[in-house]
């Protein structure tokens, strides 16, 4: 899975190269920067496969877009974000939820369509950088392997500590922009994150041989054309 996304990345990265080279002659450059904010819903991936629920994060941040006329630019944010999982233990009196705090900084090709209203898609690197993490349970969690009602799980996650400062991954995203004046804008936006990195210690040998992030956003952002 890594290698698709990441293989996808660098063809697509090549062929908005190419296109930008060949119309460096015939454009004006445009600048805006902007605000953003909204909700997140946010999972990891776990392997083996454990069940969650979705949980509900913000984000908020500030962006920056440098644009050409021939329908093509870039983006750059710095973004607060709250991921993480939440457990599903269905008819259990049992909750669980970890909560992760980072800076996020993607780094996107932004492509557009249309004049005063705007179809657009973003797609790119992302790094965050973890500055806190939080765990809310009703129960103990260093004492689960003992309980039979825990048999059937894999509890190995409940406990261990977010090692992961550092989390990289390929953020993309499909939205509509519409021009309020020829230098105000208004933006709705979905987008999708993968981490390729692992929240929690993990590997062939341990109980946890995968934990990547994963978390779908949902934004209104504002941008404003400095030049």
């Amino acid at each position: 899975m890594k290698k698709i996304i990441v293989s996808a990345l660098v063809a697509v990265a090549a062929a908005f190269g190419c296109n930008t080279a060949s119309a460096q002659a015939h454009y004006t450059s445009r600048i805006y920067v902007g605000a953003h904010g909204g909700a997140n819903f946010s999972e990891v991936s776990f392997t083996p496969s454990i069940k969650q629920k979705f949980t509900v994060g913000g984000n908020a941040g500030l962006n920056f877009r440098y644009v050409e006329e021939k329908h093509f630019g870039f983006i750059l944010e710095v973004n607060w974000e709250q991921r993480g999982w939440e457990e599903d233990f269905e008819e259990l009196p049992y909750s669980y939820k970890r909560t992760i705090n980072y800076i996020q900084i993607p780094f996107m090709s932004h492509i557009y369509f249309g004049n005063r209203g705007k179809f657009f898609v973003n797609l790119g690197p992302s790094v965050s950088f973890k500055i806190s993490d939080s765990m809310n349970a009703n129960f103990d969690v260093n004492t689960v392997e003992g309980n039979p009602e825990f048999k059937n799980r894999t509890v190995a996650q409940l406990s261990l500590p977010i090692k992961q400062k550092v989390d990289y991954g390929i953020s993309g995203g499909l939205g509509g922009e519409f021009s309020v004046t020829p230098r105000h804008s208004f933006y709705v936006e979905a987008r999708f994150y993968y981490g390729l990195g692992n929240v929690v210690e993990s590997g062939r040998s341990k109980p946890i041989r995968g934990a990547n992030n994963m978390t779908i956003n949902a934004t209104i952002g504002y941008w404003f054309r400095a030049k």
